[in-house]
């Protein structure tokens, strides 16, 4: 197993720890290790112990950071739904909402080349992991209702109309199609595969 300390280090390790641990043991970490246990040994053949000892902590502290396995999967996704809101904030209250979105939304997955193992590994487990599967609606959840609520703003109209609602599911559905698409093709880049699939299936003003 590759070391943490080097092979784990991301840019958000970078801030300060509240918790007083070293970033080798942050949840960034525990979940990239437990990914890569998942897809070598399989999600049910894999214990929390296992993962434990692979980072070199205890079972207690794995559960300071996840409540379940599932959750090592999802650890940026707050992250990733408030870098999305801060975009959307930040986008030009007369442009096409639309675009904002699907701009916003490439903007809070792109974490550059040093997470791209990690982020295929991700890919993986949420395409192809039925237990991973279980937790995904709760996760889409958010996410399309945000979007729906910032197109309904910009267009006027409620929430529960076609239209914003019509976005919030193409949006889930064309990052599906652009992961797939991704991990088919290794050697294009995410935000390409999100651009090429929005393009085709999100819907126009």
């Amino acid at each position: 197993m590759p070391d943490l300390t080097d092979a784990d280090h991301r840019p958000g390790d970078d801030r300060p720890n509240s918790g007083g641990r070293p970033a080798s043991t942050s949840a960034h970490a525990l979940a990239a290790v437990a990914q890569r246990l998942f897809l070598r040994d399989g999600f049910d053949e894999t214990s929390v112990d296992d993962i434990a000892a692979a980072v070199g902590v205890s079972r207690r502290t794995f559960f300071r950071y996840f409540a379940t396995k599932a959750d090592v999967v999802w650890v940026e996704s707050t992250t990733e739904l408030a870098a999305f809101q801060r975009s959307l904030a930040a986008s030009a209250p007369d442009g096409d909402p639309v675009a904002a979105v699907a701009s916003a939304f490439i903007a809070a997955l792109d974490y550059g080349p040093d997470d791209i193992e990690w982020e295929r590994q991700r890919a993986e487990l949420v395409l192809r992991s039925p237990a991973v599967q279980a937790q995904a609606n709760a996760v889409y959840r958010n996410w399309r209702r945000v979007i729906a609520e910032f197109v309904a703003a910009r267009r006027g109209e409620p929430e529960t109309a076609d239209f914003p609602l019509a976005v919030g599911h193409a949006v889930i559905a064309g990052s599906a199609a652009a992961h797939e698409l991704w991990l088919s093709e290794p050697a294009t880049e995410l935000a390409d595969c999100l651009r090429r699939m929005f393009t085709l299936m999100l819907p126009r003003m």
